[in-house]
């Protein structure tokens, strides 16, 4: 590692939208999946492992993580070391952006030329621009290369003729890439006479060696054995193995100023490890490094054990892959109707899904998930006094109607939200479709404008401040379907709004069934309540006697139905006489179920409940 200085290192990632070759542009890099014709460019993966799989996406499932891949690669007789740190590509993981962009001083921008521009291209090039990143314009060659180039240069700003063109699939123009990471982008500056600064900007868990870092070098030389110290916590630790990620771990004896590498040093918990901070050597302290603002979960859910005996094995499955993604929130919760479960907390709907997922293929979890809800703020007015309470679970929120409660104000997160869509495909008008999509899901200061007025379907922008519930939901797939998959959805935080919401329960015979509450619009509330009453009309088993099936928000019942009772013929046995004998036994059958009615409780059972939320997920 000592060959490696500065002024020889380039620290770079690549900026791209989800499905525009990210990984394969990188792998190509890595010369993983490269031709022989290329002479495997850089040689940094074994010709042995097989060439159809993708290096970049290690995890089956979450394939977001930010990894570095190290490449020696000689370029004018001189090896240069590149550092490929990888950016999320999905909206969710916006935090994750961040902290791997911290660590680079340069970006590769890959805009596929038979898609454009889109909207999570366009977030995560401006991050990159308002941390000084240089910037490559890279576009993939295809029907309209010259007007994808024309799109660059007035979107932004770019200068067109700095626009590499290549084609990671056949491997064209891959070895210009590589040139242009080492002519355009600056070294990192850093000095090893200086005191140790290191920046840990992610993190990993080892069962065996406990909390594994990935730290950029600032200044300074880390070696094995040294002891250093977090300028977040004061904690102290030694270093007990130091390397590079080559592109697994290779342990070296040191890692030098500008350099990237793992670190390895006694840390247990993985709270320690706070994202963004800075380590310095025991004795020689130094300025901590600006942080990261901490990951803020915007979408949670209730996970149940489809069996409740195993709710300790979903216990401990899930605390064990927390330690992996510290960015999901963990509360112990109960319901009548599901029994124990755990409140998790997550960044997007996605990386609920991903969650979800691992906890199926890694630990063989059997489980149900509730339907998404996102934090709101309740506001009281208390004796003169304004009181904010954070509720994410729909079952701890106040009844708004009750002048009683107290309640001042109810706020909802929104977000700023970015539609990139082509205004005419093939005789189909897109520009209204996404207007009156906007508005149906309560959009508000919907502004749009071209992008590019070339070609024969000139491209729209279109930006709005929608409530982030109307997203977790349906939004993305009504988008994807209103749009014939040709629209792109990037969205950003824009903090709280007020907003007209009521608490709706769900009654069984008179008696509320609390994992069945929800946070709806006032607006909505006839539409929803009507909805999920003739859901649960399908789900629930008839019982012996007859079944109110209501919709409640406080005190009035927005939506009614009722389940008829099970019957039996009573009269079967009887045989001639007088027609009263008959009437009797009706009467009596009739006064047993109302009697029934009035004492006997109605439980939602879970196969039931698994059946709704089913239904509902795939409405």
């Amino acid at each position: 590692m000592s060959d490696f200085p500065c002024a020889v290192i380039r620290n770079f990632s690549i900026i791209a939208h989800i499905d525009h070759g990210k990984s394969t542009l990188a792998d190509r890099i890595l010369a993983f999946i490269a031709p022989r014709s290329l002479n495997q460019l850089t040689g940094t993966i074994d010709k042995r492992v097989k060439r159809t799989q993708q290096f970049l996406d290690k995890l089956k499932v979450e394939r977001e993580r930010g990894i570095t891949g190290p490449m020696m690669y000689d370029f004018e007789a001189r090896k240069y070391l590149l550092n490929l740190i990888d950016t999320p590509g999905h909206v969710d993981f916006a935090w994750e952006v961040s902290r791997s962009l911290a660590a680079c001083q340069g970006a590769l921008l890959l805009v596929d030329a038979t898609q454009g521009v889109q909207a999570q291209t366009l977030s995560v090039f401006h991050a990159a621009l308002e941390r000084g990143l240089k910037i490559i314009p890279i576009d993939l060659p295809a029907a309209q290369p010259e007007r994808i180039v024309a799109q660059i240069e007035s979107t932004f700003g770019l200068n067109p003729e700095e626009v590499l063109r290549i084609s990671a699939k056949s491997g064209e123009g891959v070895q210009a890439v590589l040139e242009a990471i080492v002519k355009r982008i600056p070294p990192p500056a850093g000095d090893a006479e200086k005191p140790l600064k290191a920046f840990l900007f992610d993190s990993s868990y080892d069962r065996y060696r406990g909390v594994i870092s990935l730290m950029s070098m600032q200044s300074g030389v880390l070696r094995k054995g040294d002891k250093i110290v977090s300028c977040h916590s004061h904690r102290k630790y030694e270093v007990m193995d130091v390397g590079i990620l080559h592109p697994e771990e290779v342990s070296t004896s040191m890692l030098l100023p500008g350099q990237v590498g793992y670190v390895s040093c006694n840390m247990k918990d993985s709270s320690e490890a706070h994202i963004g901070d800075t380590f310095h050597l025991v004795g020689r302290p130094v300025e901590a490094m600006p942080g990261f603002q901490q990951a803020k979960a915007m979408v949670f859910a209730g996970v149940y054990p489809v069996d409740s005996s195993d709710f300790a094995k979903l216990e401990e499955s899930v605390r064990r892959l927390t330690l992996t993604d510290r960015s999901v929130t963990v509360q112990k919760e109960s319901s009548t109707a599901l029994g124990q479960g755990l409140r998790l907390g997550f960044l997007g709907t996605l990386h609920m899904d991903v969650f979800r997922q691992r906890l199926e293929d890694e630990y063989d979890a059997n489980i149900l998930i509730t339907a998404p809800t996102v934090p709101f703020k309740v506001i009281y007015r208390e004796k003169g006094t304004d009181r904010t309470v954070i509720v994410s679970n729909p079952t701890d929120f106040p009844d708004t109607t009750d002048a009683a409660s107290k309640v001042k104000e109810v706020q909802e997160p929104v977000v700023k939200a970015s539609i990139i869509v082509p205004e005419v495909t093939e005789s189909v008008e897109y520009l209204g479709e996404m207007m009156d999509l906007c508005f149906v899901h309560r959009g508000e200061e919907l502004e749009y404008k071209y992008l590019d007025s070339s070609g024969s379907s000139p491209r729209i922008i279109m930006t709005c401040i929608v409530p982030l519930s109307e997203i977790v939901t349906d939004f993305f797939d009504r988008l994807k379907s209103r749009s014939s998959g040709f629209a792109s959805f990037d969205y950003e935080d824009a903090g709280y709004k007020a907003s007209n919401l009521v608490k709706m329960i769900f009654l069984l015979n008179g008696k509320p069934v609390d994992a069945l509450a929800l946070i709806v619009h006032r607006s909505a509330e006839q539409a929803v309540g009507r909805r999920w009453v003739k859901k649960l009309h399908k789900v629930i088993p008839r019982q012996l006697f007859e079944i109110p099936i209501q919709a409640a928000v406080g005190k009035r019942i927005i939506a009614r139905e009722n389940l008829s009772a099970m019957r039996a013929d009573v009269t079967a046995g009887l045989y001639g006489g007088h027609y009263e004998r008959k009437m009797k036994h009706l009467e009596n059958q009739k006064e047993s179920k109302r009697r029934m009615k009035r004492v006997g409780t109605v439980d939602l059972p879970q196969e039931a409940f698994f059946d709704l939320l089913g239904s509902d997920k795939k409405a």
